[in-house]
């Protein structure tokens, strides 16, 4: 088997060079995978690629030409493939629970840095600053915190909630029978929560779920937490609410424009996007570049996860974690995944 990896970092490398050999033959590219770097993948079995690779129709039927048959995620979200159009043509496998701890204990760690003011004492004291003016947080204990999608990742952060002695109001689709959370509708989540953390996929049903009129209904001073998939927040409407004093804090993960800007170093460059630049110059903002899954737990489970599927469709058939539009994410699969899904 060869196989394409596209935006590849040293990281991925390090993960994925341990299940290589003799039958299995890794070409990595630092570029994107879009319709213009497509060809790289010309003599390869499969492709891999993450959170900001371009998969659509064009890029589909680009790569099946070339003889790609699997398009593997090394990754949850699969929001930038097109995966109804690749129904009969490639076969699309993702990494469905990497490390929902790394990702949850990243969201705290970001609302304790801001509330705490952590990151603000940091630098004044490597000016031996010891100044408390200006430092005042508050209390978690005794907060109610609105958790927005309750797969793995969303129950891993409501059990570390739980463990501050937070009240839980949670809002799914499908809510988990296993979940101890208070399930409510999303009205009643945006007016009584203190702090509102996003766990759940980009779909349309979720895009832009936090937007003017959702801010509108949230309490003043109210703490937006997003280590999921940037597009669920309207940046736009964000900085209004943060403008406004509306919004008290915000920690961002992720960011709707981010394809073009994480993962890269611009430290020497002026960033053209000025939404995301007005944001990350807010003192009650803090910005994370795509980072809460980078853990070596993660990165080890990405990796064997990843080869496991691939090899899985070439060799027996089929995959646990292929995705096809026909039913999604849930079990109620008419192949019961022991087979190809075409």
């Amino acid at each position: 088997m060869k196989i394409a990896f596209f935006d590849t970092k040293p990281y991925d490398k390090q993960s994925f060079e341990k299940y290589a050999s003799s039958d299995i033959v890794f070409k990595f590219y630092e570029t994107k995978l879009n319709i213009d770097t497509a060809e790289l993948a010309r003599g390869c079995d499969a492709v891999c690629i993450f959170v900001n690779d371009t998969a659509d129709a064009a890029v589909i039927d680009k790569l099946y030409n070339l003889g790609v048959r699997i398009l593997a995620l090394r990754c949850a979200g699969y929001n930038n493939v097109d995966v109804k159009y690749a129904y009969g043509k490639i076969h699309v496998v993702h990494v469905p629970a990497y490390s929902p701890y790394a990702v949850a204990e990243h969201t705290m760690a970001m609302l304790l840095t801001s509330i705490r003011r952590i990151h603000k004492a940091y630098i004044r004291t490597k000016d031996f600053n010891f100044s408390l003016s200006g430092l005042t947080g508050f209390d978690l204990y005794g907060k109610t915190v609105g958790v927005i999608g309750t797969g793995k990742i969303g129950r891993v952060f409501i059990d570390i909630c739980r463990g501050f002695g937070m009240k839980v109001l949670a809002y799914d689709k499908f809510p988990a029978d296993d979940a101890p959370c208070e399930y409510v509708e999303l009205e009643r989540l945006f007016a009584e929560s203190d702090i509102i953390s996003m766990h759940c996929p980009l779909t349309p049903e979720t895009y832009h779920i936090i937007d003017e009129k959702s801010i509108s209904k949230m309490k003043k001073g109210v703490v937006l937490l997003n280590t999921s998939r940037g597009a669920l927040i309207d940046a736009d409407a964000l900085l209004d609410g943060i403008k406004s004093r509306k919004i008290g804090a915000a920690c961002l993960d992720v960011y709707e424009e981010e394809s073009d800007i994480f993962f890269e170093d611009f430290s020497g460059h002026i960033v053209d996007d000025d939404t995301l630049a007005r944001l990350i110059s807010m003192p009650n903002v803090i910005v994370t570049s795509h980072q809460a899954f980078l853990t070596e737990e993660a990165l080890g489970n990405i990796a064997k996860t990843t080869i496991d599927n691939i090899k899985e469709i070439f060799e027996n058939g089929g995959s646990q974690n292929e995705l096809c539009y026909h039913c999604g994410k849930t079990a109620n699969c008419k192949t019961q995944r022991l087979c190809k899904c075409f």
